[in-house]
């Protein structure tokens, strides 16, 4: 029996033929490429500027530096997300102060975030998580009286809508990843957008060791203007090779979303029908690209989500556990908060697989073991 994976990207010839002509042209790390992949982006995205990074996690801290998170501040960031929203937060002397998110929807909402900001909190990082867009004007109205910026981690993000836009384009400022487990990949890699000019531009600057001359603006001279550096920066660029590839990706979002929630259409209408379990679905504000199609397995199932996960396995499916509780992490153990919410969707969750070219047949036996198991 084959094995269906929970994820798989969806590269062919076209996106080796980028590469290759990237390689032909002999500028392969930063340069015309990746200014390009800014400037498409930013357009698919509603976004007055973009900035590639090397990653999504590298494009978090920019935004925080450039939004002006100093050490000893607080951030509100949610536990239920990949533990990199946090690390962020770190990574600037910051500090994470946990958040509890909605039951339904996974995401941070305006009472969690109310409840868990002190009087040094200076930035509120939401996610977008498994693609659900987060309900951001809610959070805002909270947030902007006080002077409070609010990052839009949108790793998960490209391809789903907010209130009849693309997620992130009501942001200030916004984090994007293109790893493979999301639906535009480059292999790794990441953007920050953002509606100010200066905040983009320092973030470029930041990202080349904050030279006063970009690379791509010494090599193209043939006597390279002296720089200085003003500031301690970072390396946190993007290569001509990765945009290339992303180029392509970007072209084919929105194929990919629209296969992504015809599946994701078909695993709700089946969920929907069996007792003990609970499907991911659409807000009232917007629209999800399905990055993730998880389920909750309720008490009255046949089984626990851990006896799932093993009768899918047994039948050559590869399911993943819903997404961690960073606050039960050694790491941060020593946050001591108890998030109801975070800890029984992280416990009760599972992540099905969804991918463009997943087959009928094979939604079709992955159904097939969720029927199979409720007894």
């Amino acid at each position: 029996m084959s094995r269906i994976n929970v994820m798989q990207p969806w590269l062919g010839e076209e996106e080796i033929a980028a590469v290759t002509e990237v390689l032909r042209s002999g500028w392969v790390a930063q340069g015309p490429r990746v200014a390009e992949f800014e400037r498409r982006f930013a357009a698919s995205q509603q976004a007055a500027h973009a900035v590639a990074t090397s990653s999504c996690t590298t494009a978090l801290h920019l935004a925080l530096v450039v939004a002006g998170v100093r050490p000893g501040d607080d951030v509100v960031v949610p536990s239920f997300s990949f533990i990199a929203t946090a690390n962020a937060a770190v990574y600037v002397g910051a500090r994470p102060v946990f958040a509890d998110v909605s039951p339904v929807t996974g995401n941070l909402t305006a009472e969690t975030v109310r409840e868990a900001l002190t009087p040094r909190t200076t930035a509120v990082i939401v996610v977008d998580q498994g693609g659900v867009p987060v309900d951001l004007d809610a959070i805002r109205e909270v947030c902007d009286p006080l002077d409070i910026v609010v990052i839009e981690d949108a790793a998960c993000g490209a391809g789903s809508t907010y209130r009849g836009r693309p997620v992130g384009a009501g942001a200030e400022i916004a984090a994007w990843s293109f790893h493979p487990r999301k639906i535009l990949t480059t292999g790794e890699g990441g953007m920050l957008t953002t509606s100010r000019e200066d905040w983009a531009a320092r973030a470029r600057t930041l990202r080349e060791h904050a030279m006063s001359v970009s690379a791509a603006d010494r090599h193209a001279s043939l006597v390279s203007p002296p720089e200085s550096y003003d500031e301690v920066g970072f390396n946190f660029r993007m290569t001509d090779l990765q945009a290339a590839v992303g180029l392509v990706q970007l072209s084919r979002l929105p194929e990919v979303v629209a296969r992504r929630r015809e599946l994701a259409a078909v695993y709700a209408k089946a969920v929907a029908e069996i007792d003990g379990l609970r499907a991911v679905a659409d807000p009232a504000w917007g629209t999800s690209n399905f990055q993730s199609f998880w389920i909750e397995v309720l008490a009255d199932y046949g089984v626990d989500r851990e006896g799932l996960l093993a009768a899918l396995a047994e039948a050559g499916i590869s399911a993943r556990r819903g997404i961690m509780a960073a606050h039960r992490q050694p790491a941060y153990a020593s946050a001591g908060v108890s998030l109801p919410a975070t800890e029984h969707l992280t416990d009760s969750t599972l992540i099905l697989p969804l991918f463009h070219q997943m087959s009928d047949s094979e939604q079709a036996r992955v159904i097939d073991v969720l029927r199979g198991e409720r007894r």
